[in-house]
C-alpha cells in the first residue's frame, strides 16, 4: 500500500512524472510490445466512452475517469526499467 501512495504522488507531481513518461517512451530498454500496450490502453480510454459512474453526476462521474486514468498510470510505472524508476524515486 505505501508503494502505491508513493507511485501516486510521484504522478500528481506533474513536472516529474512528464519527463518519466518521455523518457520511457523513448528509451530502448523498454520494449516495444510494452510501449504500444501503453499507448493502447491511454487510447482505448480515451476512445471508449463507457463509464462506472455518468459524467454528468458531477464530482462523482469524475472520480472513475481520474481513477482509470490513474490506473494505465500505475501500470506504465511498474512496466518501466529499474533504472529509469531509480532516476525519478518512484
Amino acid at each position: 500500500m505505501r508503494k502505491w501512495w508513493k507511485r501516486l504522488r510521484f504522478i500528481v507531481k506533474i513536472r516529474r512524472f512528464a519527463p518519466f513518461l518521455l523518457e520511457f517512451f523513448r528509451s530502448r530498454e523498454v520494449p516495444m510490445r510494452k510501449k504500444a500496450f501503453s499507448v493502447f490502453l491511454l487510447l482505448a480510454y480515451v476512445a471508449f466512452p463507457f463509464d462506472l459512474i455518468p459524467d454528468w453526476l458531477g464530482l462523482f462521474g469524475i472520480i472513475d475517469d481520474i481513477t482509470v486514468l490513474l490506473f494505465i498510470l500505475q501500470q506504465i510505472i511498474k512496466m518501466a526499467p529499474s533504472h529509469l524508476k531509480n532516476k525519478y524515486g518512484v
